[in-house]
């Protein structure tokens, strides 16, 4: 399946974003390497499966294909045992003027940081797209906040460098 996103740092929570919908989602990614891992195993709320995503174009990580496969808990379960590079977050499930929005409030050693995803069915909606006032920067094509490279994060203080240039301030849950 092919998926066409754009992601942005976020400068403050949108009213009502803590009333959403959400899931608390744990990300493994395998293998355990200092790189970029393509391959997760994900556990959010009571649902579970495998993701393979890369970028259709090298230079593009808005446009991806993207495999996946549901696992049960017990599958899940097994999978978690390897050693990979774990991360947590609170997914909300946020809507505002007829867009959906998944907004990643990171746990735990990434605390502070929050990042949106937007989806898009068509690359003219993707263009078309406009983001809202709460958010900071598109984010999107920097390697840094992808979760294959945040997972393998010490703690916020990492990226805090990199996160400044985009005159990103954490935000406090």
């Amino acid at each position: 399946m092919e998926e066409i996103e754009l992601t942005y740092l976020v400068k403050k929570l949108p009213a009502g974003v803590k009333s959403s919908p959400y899931k608390e989602v744990l990300d493994i990614y395998i293998p355990n390497a200092a790189g970029h891992a393509t391959l997760r195993i994900r556990k959010a709320g009571e649902k579970y499966w495998i993701t393979k995503k890369e970028p259709i174009h090298k230079a593009d990580s808005s446009h991806q294909l993207e495999n996946t496969i549901s696992l049960t808990a017990e599958e899940f379960g097994e999978l978690s045992r390897l050693e990979g590079m774990r991360i947590k977050k609170k997914r909300y499930y946020y809507a505002e003027n007829g867009i959906n929005y998944e907004v990643d409030i990171f746990q735990d050693r990434l605390s502070g940081l929050v990042i949106v995803d937007v989806e898009f069915d068509s690359l003219e909606k993707k263009a078309a797209f406009r983001p809202p006032t709460w958010c900071l920067a598109e984010v999107t094509q920097e390697k840094f906040l992808a979760g294959g490279m945040l997972c393998g994060k010490i703690e916020y203080a990492d990226i805090e460098p990199q996160l400044r240039k985009f005159g990103y301030n954490k935000i406090n849950e």
